[in-house]
């Protein structure tokens, strides 16, 4: 079986990943669920075959991998789609996994994204941060707001991006797109180079580190919108890790400051329904005089209560999870594995009937 062959076949059983690991036959990742292709296990010197194919079909240096390092990048094939691959070395060999992402911009409605979230993308200046574990789809919720900012503004939106999963196409925003090690060496110098470029909106991949969380910041502070992705579970945590990156005397400074840029935070996690698919579920935090307060303060641990209570669309990832148990897509075992308060849930489960 040759690359192109697992690429369509994986695309045709609407695939997530596909796994190339030694030890292990072709693994397609679906609805959560791995399911291991017919054939034999895959040998070190096959998975090689199959990257050397790789990276002939992408077009793309093999610089990182002959240097030691893992790479990552995308690349996509007419009429089937694009795909994001990362290679790396486990056990002396190399392995692979290969993310699939269908041509065109997804459909949040169908995706279940609420418009609470969706919103959000109507700031036209601020911090808007869409948070979450690896895997939980939050490139596709910054895209479907992308998308709604190139539908409704004229603009200029800035992403950057490791790698580029989602093409956009210029509607009434001008869209430009840096793929990072390809467009330019790093977040922090994109960064930099894109407050020379007359941004309105900037879509930064993540921020990873003191030095971008401090440029993304800045960059907030000049007057644009910026979104961005950071690794947490809650609003609370998404807050206290931003301000715990910063020395403990610019702590006070960094929480005014997010207190005035932070237009909303979305965390974000996919559940297994009862059908044994996917369902995304959300936390909503919006900016709020309360909210201000709190976080200017450092009263993180008051800020679950108060969007549990304030409505206008916000509400708590238990709160999510409560209703999607009660709509009877979920069982409470699952809102219980997935719950930010454990206590509180096992209490509420109770109740539920």
């Amino acid at each position: 079986m040759d690359i192109q062959e697992i690429l369509h076949k994986a695309t045709e059983a609407a695939a997530a990943d596909i796994f190339l690991v030694a030890g292990l036959p072709v693994t397609f990742k679906c609805d959560g669920k791995q399911e291991r292709m017919p054939g034999d296990f895959l040998r070190p010197d096959g998975i090689r075959g199959l990257v050397e194919q790789i990276y002939t079909l992408s077009g793309r240096e093999r610089t990182n991998l002959d240097r030691g390092l893992d790479d990552d990048f995308s690349f996509a094939i007419s009429q089937l789609g694009r795909f994001r691959v990362n290679v790396f070395r486990q056990r002396g060999s190399l392995a692979a996994v290969i993310r699939v992402i269908k041509f065109g911009l997804p459909d949040p409605e169908k995706l279940g994204i609420p418009e609470s979230v969706l919103s959000l993308a109507d700031n036209k200046k601020g911090l808007v941060l869409i948070t979450g574990s690896a895997g939980t789809g939050k490139s596709t919720t910054l895209a479907c707001m992308i998308d709604r900012i190139n539908k409704k503004r004229d603009c200029h939106i800035i992403t950057m991006e490791d790698p580029i999963e989602y093409i956009h196409r210029h509607d009434r925003a001008i869209v430009t797109q840096r793929e990072i090690s390809i467009d330019t060496p790093g977040y922090l110098d994109s960064l930099r180079s894109a407050l020379r470029e007359s941004p309105d909106v900037i879509l930064l991949g993540e921020m990873r580190d003191y030095d971008t969380i401090s440029a993304a910041i800045t960059a907030a502070e000049t007057g644009v919108l910026l979104l961005s992705t950071l690794h947490t579970s809650s609003a609370a945590n998404t807050i206290n890790r931003i301000v715990d990156v910063f020395p403990a005397g610019q702590q006070a400074q960094i929480r005014g400051q997010l207190a005035q840029l932070i237009k909303g935070v979305v965390c974000q996690q996919l559940v297994m329904t009862k059908e044994e698919g996917l369902v995304p579920v959300f936390e909503v935090m919006k900016s709020t005089p309360a909210i201000q307060n709190m976080i200017r303060e450092g009263k993180y641990h008051q800020l679950e209560s108060t969007i549990q209570s304030a409505g206008d669309g916000m509400v708590t990832m238990d709160a999510s999870l409560i209703e999607l148990v009660q709509q009877g897509k979920i069982t409470k075992e699952t809102a219980l594995s997935s719950s930010n308060n454990y206590e509180f849930m096992k209490k509420r489960m109770g109740v539920i009937r």
